[in-house]
């Protein structure tokens, strides 16, 4: 079969600065092929309109019929930023079986801040034995919380051993409001009741969100003729059906990092290795083990909030090509440092605001000595008005000084305080700083081309004026100080590459490389003795601009570092070649001697055999299993069980204590006709 009369498929992401739009066939060869990339600005008032930006110009690029895409499928950072910025609907918690202490547990009362709750009598024990349930109190605040809230979250204690409270909670609250219901044990099979409705909360907020995202995005695709499945990639990298993603959002954190390691994983063939994904602001670490994601096995923390969602185990930090570029204070052979704070590449300013910039820049080279505020410009970042209320005296002024076009830092304060109020408006989102970055550094040198290398050079030349310990020029040229701030950039790379994978290891990452002994393997020190550090796998580098970073690792890491060819779309390629995989979980326990109670799905059953009882935990799973995966969006799902045995030896008998079944469905989503 042909690309040409190959079914296409549609792969979309996301991302914080980008969004970006893949079509990709499974023909020509193993691994298929793209046929086009696109990206677009994403726009976060409506992420509808980067979207379309980016497929359109997708579908110019390939000149196909949108007709001939029959799979849709999309990573995005919706759940994960709204949850950062502490964003999503107002809802109402039901907690049933729980104390009001209960609330302080695992950040749950910080979580609900001024949404409210509502406690009732109820909740069962570890063997699903129920309490009297008393659903009076909802019941009568319902009508006032059904106007004021966009939805519910319940959870009920023990609810993973028997929901049959969540269930009439959630059924009550239907019939008299009709807003969406979370129940607890929808999301997570796990004890820990406040952790598990800490979860339940959290989906209940973003439902409207992913919901006007999925909406927004059928219509552009409909609009367009394409009349395709959609699908979302989930935090562990699996897709789900659009409609699945609507009811549980929560399970979408982690989306985008999650998609970029699948695509890795497919554009390099490595079942074992480092991922490392650097982009503007910051650089992600991840680890394939045998072809998936390695999971946090505590579930995912997202804006300080540690979930029961099974999520990528990703390592973040603030490194990338937009870094910022400082110079170590008081010694005598300064280092370069970059980061955390990302700024306005001097390239892009002058690119976007021409003599605005260039004109300040060349008045400061002109000066007899160099300033501290050398090379820095202040910019609106042009959000709405309203978005600066409730600033102090102090910020108010200064933001009324500062406009659309740049302005140097140097003519802009008159204090050292002053540095601090700007550092504030920046921090709440009002203004960019522009400044010295590594990709300014490579715009120097040749290595990257897509702003305006001429201003990058004035900034480099500004930064190499800068004094070290002895009142020395730290730089000759603004060619030689961009290459030490490029091959910083790659040191730091391998320095957090390093640190996940002694973090995966079980040991103090950070401490680790920052030890002696490390640094002097990462540097091949000659010395009597000889040390080396090496990773037991490759690197897979991932990125717009990894190709140049990343080519001077191995050295440093010890292995190979591989850069595919479409690493700039990764995440995009990785929404649409993944696989849906779902599972559903039973567990047998013995609340008294030769009793076996089932519990799975939403049913508990009772058996007076031990095999029998396992017998049937497994034929639940695998029903619950296949269904979930026809929701999730695929036909032909293949089912693997597993089940964990928890026994004791009694006087040399077995004695059974409980049995936790697993059934795992996963497949190819299914694409339209």
């Amino acid at each position: 079969m042909t690309a040409k009369s190959s079914p296409l498929f549609l792969g979309i992401d996301t991302g914080g600065t980008y969004t970006d739009a893949v079509l990709w066939s499974e023909a020509g060869g193993a691994n298929g092929k793209v046929l086009a990339k696109a990206k677009a600005l994403t726009t976060r008032h409506d992420l509808a309109v980067g979207i379309s930006s980016a497929v359109d110009a997708v579908l110019q690029k390939a000149a196909t019929d949108p007709a001939a895409i029959k799979l849709v499928s999309m990573s995005t950072t919706l759940a994960t930023n709204a949850l950062v910025e502490g964003q999503g609907g107002r809802v109402a918690l039901v907690m049933i079986g729980f104390a009001e202490g209960d609330l302080a547990r695992d950040g749950l009362k910080t979580a609900l801040g001024t949404d409210p709750v509502v406690f009732c009598p109820g909740g069962h024990d570890v063997h699903g034995n129920a309490a009297k349930l008393d659903l009076s109190g909802l019941e009568a605040a319902l009508p006032e919380l059904g106007a004021s809230v966009s939805g519910f979250a319940v959870c009920a204690y023990f609810a993973t051993r028997n929901p049959a409270h969540e269930l009439s909670a959630r059924n009550l609250i239907r019939d008299i409001t009709g807003l969406p219901v979370t129940a607890s044990h929808e999301l997570s099979a796990k004890l820990g009741g406040p952790r598990r409705a800490l979860t339940t909360l959290l989906n209940a907020r973003l439902i409207s969100m992913i919901d006007r995202l999925v909406a927004a995005t059928e219509g552009f695709l409909a609009a367009r003729g394409i009349a395709a499945p959609l699908m979302v990639v989930r935090g562990d990298g699996a897709l789900v059906s659009a409609a699945f993603a609507r009811q549980r959002p929560i399970e979408t954190i982690l989306s985008g990092p999650a998609a970029s390691l699948v695509g890795a994983r497919h554009m390099t063939g490595l079942d074992n290795a480092v991922v490392s994904d650097i982009g503007g602001t910051t650089t992600d670490v991840a680890v394939l083990d045998h072809g998936r994601p390695r999971l946090d096995p505590e579930g995912a923390t997202v804006g300080g909030f540690r979930t029961m969602v099974e999520a990528v185990a990703m390592r973040t930090f603030g490194l990338g090509g937009d870094s910022e570029v400082t110079l170590e204070d008081g010694a005598l052979n300064p280092r370069i440092l970059l980061g955390p704070r990302r700024l306005v590449p001097l390239a892009l300013a002058g690119m976007m605001h021409g003599e605005a910039v260039t004109v300040e820049l060349e008045r400061q080279i002109r000066a007899a000595n160099p300033s501290r505020m050398d090379g820095r410009l202040a910019v609106r970042t042009g959000v709405p008005e309203r978005l600066a209320a409730g600033l102090t005296g102090a910020e108010a002024k200064l933001y009324e000084l500062i406009g659309a076009t740049p302005l140097a830092v140097d003519r802009l304060l008159t204090s050292n305080a002053q540095n601090a109020t700007l550092n504030r408006l920046v921090s709440r989102g009002l203004v960019h700083v522009a400044g010295f970055t590594p990709s300014d550094a490579a715009h120097v040198l040749g290595k990257q081309a897509n702003w305006d290398a001429a201003t990058a050079r004035l900034g480099a030349e500004l930064f190499a004026r800068k004094r070290d310990g002895r009142g020395q020029a730290i730089a000759a040229t603004p060619e030689a100080i961009s290459e030490r701030v490029l091959t910083t950039l790659t040191r730091l790379s391998a320095e957090v590459i390093l640190e996940t994978a002694f973090a995966e290891d079980g040991l103090d990452g950070a401490a680790t490389v920052a030890h002696a002994l490390v640094q002097r393997a990462v540097d091949s020190h000659p010395g009597i003795a000889r040390l080396s550090v090496a990773l037991d796998r490759p690197v897979i580098g991932l990125g717009a601009s990894a190709p140049l970073h990343y080519a001077g690792l191995p050295p440093l890491v010890g292995h190979d570092c591989v850069v595919p060819e479409d690493t700039d779309v990764a995440n995009a390629l990785g929404a649409v070649v993944g696989q849906v995989r779902v599972s559903a979980e039973a567990r047998v326990s013995q609340p008294q001697e030769g009793l076996f109670r089932v519990a799975s799905g939403e049913s508990v059953r009772d058996f007076n055999d031990e095999a029998a009882a396992i017998a049937a935990a497994e034929t639940d799973v695998r029903a619950i299993a296949a269904g979930r995966a026809r929701d999730a969006g695929t036909d032909s799902a293949e089912i693997e069980i597993a089940s964990a045995f928890r026994v004791s030896t009694v006087e040399g008998q077995r004695m059974f204590i409980e049995a936790h079944v697993v059934a795992v469905a996963s497949g190819r989503p299914r694409i339209a006709v």
